[in-house]
């Protein structure tokens, strides 16, 4: 789970939690130089943002001793990134996107774990295998995983009954009743769209999409890209008919822009959405900002009827020419060990109920630790619709996927994406998209492929 605290909640954490360990972030500015001093490591793209971040880092820096802990807060940016590595001055960890990291790995940006994993006699074996997997590359292991980002489908019950329907009846497995659920429950008011009856979520969960229908973006060995299969053409056909059957991208998109998501006025409980696939760390926020909406939850189904959980998060990383290359190994391998995670999620539990907030559980793509934290930390609060949900999501780790890692990272991700966007704007087909997808996406594989070998 990688949420994006709330901002009260990031405040407070931030200001007392950061201020009583002692540990203050550094000043991220663009351009080189993130390289730390001789007795600091810096990090990129990770923030303290709440108690899970921070007492993680405070936990970390009594493993490193005396070497200090700056943290450059604020998000991945690639360009600084590789500007400071071509400098020679790249910070001494970085946290990104684990689907970006074959790229890297294939152009040298980053460093195989192999020596880190075997000096500090880390259990490979401890972490969730689809989220080592997505930050490998020809079996190498270049990051350990700082979140692990589930899929599960909400429903907002008082939608559902206003217009006359169940729980049961939002069945992702039955692409025909689903269809007419959406155009059921969407909302039109003065010319104005104003409700999403349900939202596929694409782009963003478009791989999702794809393999419930059988398919997949891309081969096993992220090697061939498979834009331009059936399965996957079928599923951009239908996700975009299912907006276009709801009155079309532009006002959902225009709705979707206007959510207050992280208020008091988010979207379930001004009853702007009907249903949808979302990321786990949701279920957060909500039950921080309106804890008694009609929130419902079940598990995300591919055509046949069997449960599908897309998951994706973030890893850390070791640059090229890390200033402290042991000094970042010990830093990521105690960010991502069950100890840390522990002590971290109890302390982020007790902030969160302190509000009289349920606690719904932390996914951190460590196995142990997740055990551990559901055994030690997460425990019912009587708030049924959250404490069955975070029941679906432990569950729903038996059901995960990824999309295979790759030589072409960032153009691969950016390949899919355009397709599907230029066919929600009526740039292109389905079949068109996906045919120039193709192409775009083979040749940054090809070339990616060809630059490391």
């Amino acid at each position: 789970m990688a949420a994006p605290p709330s901002p009260r909640r990031r405040r407070r954490a931030v200001a007392v939690l950061l201020a009583a360990a002692g540990l203050l972030p550094a000043t991220a500015c663009g351009g080189v130089g993130l390289a730390g001093t001789s007795d600091s490591i810096t990090t990129m793209g990770f923030g303290a943002g709440d108690a899970l971040a921070t007492v993680r880092v405070e936990e970390t820096q009594k493993a490193l001793g005396s070497t200090d802990i700056e943290i450059n807060e604020g998000a991945f940016d690639e360009q600084q990134f590789l500007s400071a590595v071509a400098a020679g001055e790249p910070p001494d960890v970085v946290r990104m996107d684990r689907t970006l990291i074959g790229g890297y790995a294939a152009r040298g940006a980053v460093v195989p774990l192999t020596d880190c994993l075997e000096d500090r006699k880390v259990d490979l074996g401890q972490y969730r295998e689809g989220a080592i997997d997505e930050a490998s590359l020809d079996g190498v292991v270049y990051g350990l995983p700082d979140s692990y980002d589930n899929r599960s489908l909400l429903l907002n019950e008082d939608v559902l009954k206003a217009n006359g329907h169940e729980v049961s009846d939002v069945d992702t497995s039955d692409w025909k009743s689903l269809r007419k659920l959406a155009t059921d429950l969407d909302g039109h008011k003065d010319g104005k769209f104003t409700r999403i009856g349900f939202d596929p979520k694409i782009p963003e969960f478009f791989p999702l999409w794809v393999r419930a229908n059988g398919g997949s973006l891309i081969s096993e060995d992220g090697r061939t890209a498979k834009l331009d299969t059936p399965e996957v053409v079928e599923a951009l056909e239908y996700t975009a008919g299912l907006i276009e059957a709801q009155g079309g991208w532009g006002g959902f998109k225009a709705l979707r822009d206007s959510f207050d998501q992280f208020g008091a006025e988010n979207p379930f409980v001004r009853k702007q959405v009907g249903a949808y696939p979302m990321e786990d760390w949701y279920l957060s926020v909500l039950g921080d900002v309106s804890p008694d909406t009609g929130l419902r939850a079940k598990p995300f189904t591919d055509r046949k009827g069997k449960p599908l959980n897309y998951v994706s998060g973030y890893s850390f990383v070791i640059p090229k020419g890390s200033p402290h290359p042991e000094k970042a190994c010990r830093f990521i391998t105690e960010m991502t060990s069950p100890d840390t995670w522990v002590a971290a999620a109890k302390a982020k539990a007790e902030d969160i109920r302190a509000d009289g907030s349920p606690y719904i559980g932390d996914f951190t793509g460590n196995e142990v630790a997740d055990r551990r934290i559901r055994q030690e930390v997460w425990k019912p609060t009587g708030n049924a619709a959250f404490d069955d949900a975070s029941r679906q999501l432990y569950a729903a780790q038996e059901n995960a996927f990824s999309v295979p890692a790759n030589a072409a990272g960032t153009e691969f991700r950016k390949a899919w994406q355009s397709a599907v966007n230029s066919v929600l704007s009526g740039d292109a087909s389905p079949r068109e998209a996906l045919d120039e997808g193709q192409r775009r996406a083979q040749s940054a594989l090809d070339r990616g492929n060809t630059e490391r070998e």
